[in-house]
């Protein structure tokens, strides 16, 4: 899915150009351009065909994968990036164009990012390890912030009715992970399933179903025993009155914003500048609640290590 340029409010006037909206789902791509009647055809109109004096346009696409619901990750990135978009204009002085490209999947995602098809991208910590091992010239833009830290909470959920009391008890029972590239739904949670003595040979049965909401309401419904699911998600569903419990917790990191290692230094510097000065900005808690932080490679060992650990599940 591409959606290219938001609509930007100018005095009170709505000032937009033609913007293209792409899906991009199970292979299928359709496309639809919408042609809104804006100042640029004004002004068109008014030098009679000839070109105009301009600045070059600074042409960005943001990558990301939809670990929930697509729709919910188009409204939870949309607003973000028409501010990012913005900002960005002010401080570098031209002209700038965010287009948001949902991939299907994770894999997708990271090679788009890998081999330089999107310019910048937000990631899961296991995502950003995969593509640091497919291309190291990536670098972090900032870190999410969590209260100031670094750090945030997976769960491992069971039914509000469950018997199972401790994580021993997972023996001879079924469990949902989430993507199989997944921090939470896969590397974190597979390793801490093995220092509680339960590895894939000891459960009843397992699936990867790709979503964390998936996870959490396939744990509700009594399809799944337990799964594993970052907290957020885990909240909106108790909030929806999917029949939920923690069973577990355990550390993640918080999400990097990265750069393809062919972004300009110049303007990968001025988003740092940007995002790093707009933890009040109320734009921004719609992607990062409180704020960013500066981050590096180093980090991310902590996955590292639990990726390393899963391999023996």
């Amino acid at each position: 899915m591409h959606i290219p340029r938001s609509e930007v409010s100018l005095m009170g006037v709505v000032v937009s150009s033609s913007f293209l909206i792409w899906q991009r789902f199970a292979g299928i791509r359709t496309a639809v351009q919408h042609c809104v009647c804006s100042m640029a055809l004004l002004c068109a109109a008014f030098w009679g065909g000839h070109a105009m004096p301009a600045s070059a346009q600074v042409e960005l696409t943001f990558g990301a994968y939809a670990d929930d619901k697509p729709s919910e990750t188009v409204r939870q990135y949309l607003p973000f990036l028409g501010f990012l978009e913005s900002r960005l204009e002010q401080e570098i002085n031209q002209p700038v164009s965010i287009r948001l490209d949902i991939a299907k999947g994770y894999d997708e995602s990271i090679r788009d990012l890998a081999e330089g098809r999107v310019d910048f991208a937000r990631f899961g910590p296991a995502s950003y390890v995969h593509a640091m091992d497919q291309n190291p010239g990536i670098g972090i833009i900032a870190m999410e912030s969590k209260k100031g830290k670094k750090r945030f909470k997976g769960v491992i959920a069971v039914h509000k009715d469950s018997d199972i009391t401790q994580v021993e008890e997972l023996a001879g029972r079924t469990f949902a992970f989430g993507d199989e590239l997944s921090t939470i739904g896969r590397y974190l949670s597979q390793s801490y399933l093995l220092d509680h003595g339960i590895s894939s040979q000891n459960l009843r049965g397992f699936s990867y179903l790709g979503r964390h909401d998936l996870v959490g309401e396939s744990v509700g419904s009594g399809r799944f025993d337990a799964g594993a699911l970052k907290e957020s998600t885990f909240k909106s569903l108790i909030s929806k009155g999917v029949p939920l419990r923690v069973l577990a917790s355990f550390d993640n990191v918080t999400k990097p914003w990265l750069a393809a290692s062919d972004m300009d230094p110049q303007i990968m510097e001025a988003m740092r500048r940007i995002m790093l000065a707009s933890e009040n900005e109320e734009i921004v808690k719609r992607v990062s609640k409180n704020g960013f932080l500066l981050g590096s490679d180093s980090d991310y060992d902590i996955i590292r290590r639990a990726m390393q650990r899963s391999k023996a599940f």
